[in-house]
């Protein structure tokens, strides 16, 4: 199916529809703390996994089977933005992708993506460099085994100026014990791809570890890491990290102890949440707040935190529950407002999944 727009007015003059399709009413959905307006920005997409708003307004939304869409003046961009050795095997592609703190000088951005070299599937880190309106693999910053399952994927530039991303266990759960492999970890580097001085270990990109297979990565004002994790069969957490401690997997899970082990500040029990990206929202209503997506939970997560103590949680609450199906990330744009991107083309879902899409979800309304 191709790519259609639906007409959408956004704060600061976004271009982020055209007239390729009919307009169509947004629908509001409401809850006991305010009402939410939900857009359909873009239709058509394919297993979408990263939203990026770049400078001039145009977006960057990575596809799964190896795309990086641009949008811009209110159209996706026929031309090829970045040509990856991207290999699709299981829930492995292209997947995160940031952008340089600098972009807007120096071009240079960074995508997380699976490929194939000498028979056996690798999950690199790498670093690109824009010219003239598209985008070339300067070199690998990182590349790490990968497998049909578990493999991360998230990419951000944390307010410290580093590099981070999330390392699945690549169902190799044993890794993650292993402070020395790569899976299982959530690992740090400087921008050039070295090894930052005061990393946990030693000349080791290892940030954290004993992780499943955490897809997001959100800061707060005061610089704390939140990172939603997939348990196993339920259990799904979301974590306060710290550098150099151990997050359990796969010895505890969920509610569980064990001496030297941090447990999550948040877990689902018995339900499934399966959760994807994360946002720290820092203006309008939901200000204050930690976002996470919801695949198999097919919801909109909101946790609050106590301000004096950022690993207590005072309230979770779920939105959008079912309304659009699994939902992959959520980011806050330029505007202000929330983009969602749904994920119903992976073969988790419903047998003939809709088309995905990318979702503006204006907040209205505040807490109590």
């Amino acid at each position: 199916m191709g790519r259609s727009f639906l007409l959408l007015l956004v704060a600061l003059a976004l271009p982020l529809a055209a007239a390729c399709a009919e307009a169509s009413p947004p629908e509001e959905r409401r809850g006991d703390d305010g009402a939410l307006r939900v857009d359909t920005v873009l239709t058509g997409l394919d297993t979408p996994w990263e939203v990026v708003f770049a400078p001039g307004g145009r977006i960057l939304v990575t596809e799964r089977p190896g795309t990086v869409l641009v949008v811009e003046d209110g159209r996706v961009r026929d031309r090829t933005y970045a040509r990856l050795p991207v290999v699709e095997a299981g829930e492995g592609g292209q997947l995160g992708l940031a952008l340089h703190p600098d972009f807007r000088r120096n071009g240079v951005l960074y995508a997380y993506y699976t490929t194939r070299e000498d028979g056996r599937l690798r999950n690199r880190l790498v670093r690109l460099v824009e010219e003239g309106g598209s985008a070339r693999q300067e070199r690998v910053l990182l590349e790490a085994p990968a497998a049909s399952i578990h493999d991360g994927g998230r990419v951000r530039v944390g307010p410290d100026g580093r590099l981070y991303a999330t390392l699945g266990d690549t169902a190799n759960s044993g890794l993650a014990q292993d402070p020395r492999a790569l899976a299982g970890k959530i690992i740090r580097l400087n921008l050039d791809g070295s090894v930052p001085e005061d990393n946990p270990f030693p000349g080791s990109p290892v940030y954290s570890y004993g992780h499943r297979n955490p897809q997001g990565l959100a800061w707060d004002e005061e610089g704390n890491l939140y990172a939603p994790e997939h348990g196993q069969s339920a259990h799904d957490e979301l974590n306060l990290i710290r550098p150099g401690r151990n997050y359990g997997w796969p010895l505890i899970q969920g509610a569980q102890r064990r001496k030297g082990m941090v447990a999550p500040i948040l877990h689902s029990g018995e339900e499934i949440w399966a959760p994807s990206g994360a946002e720290y929202v820092r203006e309008g209503p939901w200000e204050g707040s930690i976002l996470f997506t919801g695949l198999r939970g097919e919801s909109l997560h909101r946790v609050e935190v106590d301000p004096e103590d950022p690993g207590r949680v005072v309230s979770h609450r779920e939105y959008l529950k079912g309304e659009y199906g699994r939902l992959r990330t959520v980011v806050q744009g330029p505007d202000g407002a929330l983009y969602l991107l749904t994920s119903n083309r992976d073969g988790r879902g419903d047998p003939a999944p809709s088309d995905d899409r990318l979702l503006r979800v204006e907040v209205r309304g505040g807490g109590e």
